[in-house]
């Protein structure tokens, strides 16, 4: 993987044993609001508060392909990625997303 874009708010997260990169840009943001049915920061950061599995799972799979990892966001229902470090990730891009 080459060098992360840390101006724009990339990470590196280990998720199933490969390494993926993570970004959370305003597409990735409209679609977590989309597929979670919430509009605006607030609802959505109410709604990151409780997240069931498949609500991690969408927005993972958003921050994957807003770092530029379509095919393992489409392939991650398949993936042998553990809750942790799911959560972890999405924690991270959140973070430097803030930064």
């Amino acid at each position: 993987m080459s060098g992360l874009n840390g101006v724009r708010g990339e990470v590196r997260a280990t998720l199933g044993g490969a390494e993926r990169r993570l970004c959370l840009t305003l597409g990735a943001l409209a679609e977590i609001e989309t597929e979670l049915g919430v509009a605006g920061v607030e609802a959505l950061a109410a709604r990151l508060r409780a997240l069931s599995a498949a609500d991690l799972s969408v927005v993972l799979a958003a921050l994957l392909r807003g770092g530029g990892e379509g095919e393992a966001a489409d392939a991650l229902a398949q993936a042998p990625v553990m809750p942790a470090e799911a959560a972890a990730a999405v924690a991270q891009a959140f973070v430097a997303a803030a930064a």
